[in-house]
């Protein structure tokens, strides 16, 4: 039987190219990217931990994307529906562990340039190792109804497929929507976090624009936040909000950009840690007099 006709699903190879730029490009970008992480700068500093942490994220959704590259591509799914699920997992677990590591890569740099002495305690790699932890655990006890109800959902489907479906039942429709307003409840919090930080960082690299204790390379600073809220406007917001339903049926152009993310980390590594490439950290830190 054509799986295609079945599931009134036709290949879509504009997506298929889309996905398969992303995985040829972010692959070999994260992948280098944390091997120089954990090879130059370990986890002896909370930027790195954090950063190692989003790079991890990041490739555990690149290696899923095979899959949606051939699901595109042919238009139907040969892997059983437990594969779907845990890709489809995945992909949520990318957005919302990578906007909470981004949020906590910009709280970490609003206080070492703002609370530099009295940040001290707290901006330990022992205290953001315990922080990374509880966000693997939080994404890990919200998957759990998730994967029940979309488990549901499959069950009442016909043919093979994935990502995309024809027909929505209306019982798990009502639950996907607890989960999707929790997704954008978190994406539009850490999105308010990350103005405050954007904010309190440019008034305070502005104020000590002519004073002694001054920050190093202040446009590296300023470029760590301004990406950061480039990708939550452009990747994660739209996704967020676009799966809460509203009547469309597919929102695959969203999906695709929010996978652009995990391109774009690595130039918030580059930025993030000075000298990147060389053993050495928190250089952009201020100064002590």
């Amino acid at each position: 039987m054509n799986n295609t006709i079945e599931d009134g699903f036709e290949p879509k190879p504009v997506y298929a190219g889309i996905y398969g730029c992303i995985l040829a490009l972010g692959l070999p970008l994260n992948a280098v990217s944390l091997w120089i992480l954990l090879r130059h700068h370990g986890l002896k500093s909370p930027s790195a931990v954090f950063m190692v942490n989003l790079a991890i994220s990041d490739l555990l959704l690149i290696i899923s994307l095979p899959m949606r590259v051939h699901f595109y591509a042919t238009g139907t799914w040969p892997l059983s529906k437990v594969a779907c699920i845990w890709i489809t997992m995945i992909f949520r677990n990318n957005i919302r562990s990578s906007a909470i590591f981004i949020t906590f890569i910009s709280v970490d740099r609003l206080l070492a340039v703002v609370y530099p002495l009295r940040s001290r305690h707290l901006r330990t790699a022992s205290n953001a190792l315990k922080a990374a932890g509880l966000v693997w655990l939080f994404v890990v006890v919200v998957n759990i109804p998730e994967r029940v109800e979309f488990s549901r959902f499959l069950k009442n489907l016909n043919g093979s497929t994935c990502f995309e479906y024809p027909h929505h039942p209306p019982r798990p429709l009502h639950n996907k929507l607890v989960m999707a307003y929790l997704q954008s409840v978190l994406v539009l919090t850490m999105l308010a976090v990350n103005i405050v930080c954007t904010t309190l960082v440019s008034w305070t690299l502005r104020r000590h624009l002519n004073n002694s204790a001054r920050v190093n390379n202040k446009v590296n600073v300023m470029l760590i936040f301004v990406m950061n809220l480039v990708m939550f406007t452009i990747c994660f917001l739209p996704t967020s909000i676009g799966i809460l339903g509203f009547g469309v049926t597919t929102i695959t152009p969203l999906v695709c950009l929010a996978t652009v993310n995990c391109c774009l980390d690595p130039l918030l590594y580059y930025f993030s840690l000075d000298a990147f490439w060389k053993k050495k950290e928190d250089t952009d830190l201020p100064r002590e007099q």
